[in-house]
C-alpha cells in the first residue's frame, strides 16, 4: 500500500488549494472502513491533526480550520481530499495524509503548503 499525496504549493493569504491522497494498492473495503485523515507539521512544531473521517464516517476538524477546510472522499477512487480555502500564513506546513486501518497506520510522503502574507 502506498499513499500518494499531491496538490501542495505556494499561495497568497486568502487563496485556496486542494490536496489529494490516493491509496494505491489498498482494497476498497479496507479503505472505506478505515479512519482517513490529514495532518500537518509546521517547522519546529509537532505534527497535528487537521481533519479526519472516523472509521464510523464522522468528520472532525481542528478548530483553527473549521469553516475554511473541507475533507472529502471518493471511495470509487480510494482518494481523500482536503479543500483549503481562506488560507492563512499560519497554515504553512507539510501536509500528510494518513489512513489507519486499525491494524496498520499508513502515511503519505507529505506535500508542502506555503502561504505568504
Amino acid at each position: 500500500v502506498q499513499l500518494q499525496a499531491s496538490g501542495g504549493g505556494s499561495v497568497q493569504a486568502g487563496g485556496s488549494l486542494k490536496l489529494s491522497c490516493a491509496a494505491r494498492g489498498m482494497i476498497w473495503s479496507t479503505f472505506t472502513a478505515s479512519r482517513r485523515g490529514w495532518y500537518r507539521q509546521a517547522q519546529g512544531k509537532q505534527r497535528e491533526l487537521v481533519a479526519e473521517f472516523t472509521s464510523g464516517g464522522m468528520t472532525n476538524y481542528q478548530d483553527s480550520v473549521k469553516d475554511r477546510f473541507t475533507i472529502s472522499k471518493d471511495n470509487s477512487r480510494k482518494t481523500v481530499y482536503l479543500q483549503m480555502n481562506s488560507l492563512e500564513p499560519e497554515d504553512t506546513a507539510v501536509y500528510y495524509c494518513n489512513i489507519d486501518t486499525g491494524s496498520r497506520d499508513y502515511w503519505g510522503q507529505g506535500t508542502l503548503v506555503t502561504v505568504s502574507s
